[in-house]
């Protein structure tokens, strides 16, 4: 059995735990987008623009919260996972909200779809638990259109306080995950012409640190990337002018990259991926 087939069988053993531990009550959709938190999903959206008609592939989509979202707002979507069982949750979820959903159980590597079929093409989460990016990448490029969008958002591998959190929060991640760093988005760049990306939450990641030392959660007893959708602006009101000034120190050179995640999207160029890293 090699590396990757272990990797991919611990994740999907994983995943399928946390589905099979989820409430449907508990899976937060319209927070994850619409919460004073979801600072990153506000971002992509401003920037998807209209989704009624568009065909719209979600890769590693968990539970199925953005699924079910973007469904909401009339695309037509396919969500895919490692997890055989979040694949079921999610068509659970979509039942309980009236939307359709198309199910696929795959690695996000050889996703082994029909090329040139969808418009747009999203991932939360899902980058940082793949090994092999460059296949990840290409996957994505072949299943778009050309013109077509990708947007996605990963936590990043510089802050120290992120990393410690990531040290003490062993029991709700997998062994495999690699934070994003510079050079992962060098490589989207050769697959993907007008690929940008922008760095979030810096100095807002002290509500990390009331939930350790006020609240006194132990990273290990409640996901804290979830917890923060349940957040509500009352309760947030010390926190909203951190959220304004990292909307300055985000886009400061070198200490950008101190944030927890980065969203990076861009555009399938109108030629062939192999053609565009032929170029010199």
């Amino acid at each position: 059995m090699t590396t990757d087939t272990i990797s991919h069988q611990r994740e999907a053993d994983f995943h399928d735990a946390w589905a099979d531990s989820t409430s449907l009550h508990d899976v937060l959709v319209r927070e994850c987008f619409e919460a004073p938190t979801a600072l990153e999903n506000q971002f992509i959206l401003a920037r998807m623009g209209p989704l009624a008609g568009k065909k719209l592939l979600d890769v590693g989509a968990g539970l199925g919260e953005s699924s079910v979202y973007f469904a909401l707002r009339d695309a037509i979507v396919t969500t895919v996972d490692i997890s055989p069982q979040m694949v079921a949750t999610a068509l659970r979820l979509g039942r309980k909200f009236g939307v359709q959903l198309d199910g696929i159980v795959s690695c996000a590597e050889d996703l082994n779809l029909p090329a040139c079929t969808y418009d747009v093409i999203y991932m939360a989460n899902t980058i940082h638990h793949v090994h092999d990016r460059a296949a990840l990448f290409e996957q994505l490029n072949r299943a778009l259109k050309p013109g077509g969008l990708f947007f996605s958002y990963d936590p990043l591998a510089y802050n120290p306080l992120i990393n410690v959190y990531r040290r003490m929060a062993s029991s709700v991640r997998t062994p495999d995950e690699t934070p994003l760093k510079t050079a992962d988005i060098r490589l989207a760049r050769k697959y993907f012409t007008q690929v940008q990306h922008r760095e979030f939450w810096i100095s807002t990641l002290l509500l990390f640190v009331k939930y350790f030392l006020i609240d006194r959660i132990h990273p290990n007893r409640d996901r804290y990337w979830k917890r923060i959708l349940r957040e509500t602006p009352e309760t947030l009101w010390w926190w909203t002018p951190l959220r304004a000034l990292d909307s300055i120190l985000t886009r400061i050179p070198m200490i950008r990259w101190l944030g927890w995640n980065v969203v990076i999207w861009g555009r399938k160029p109108c030629v062939s991926s192999a053609e565009r890293i032929a170029r010199p």
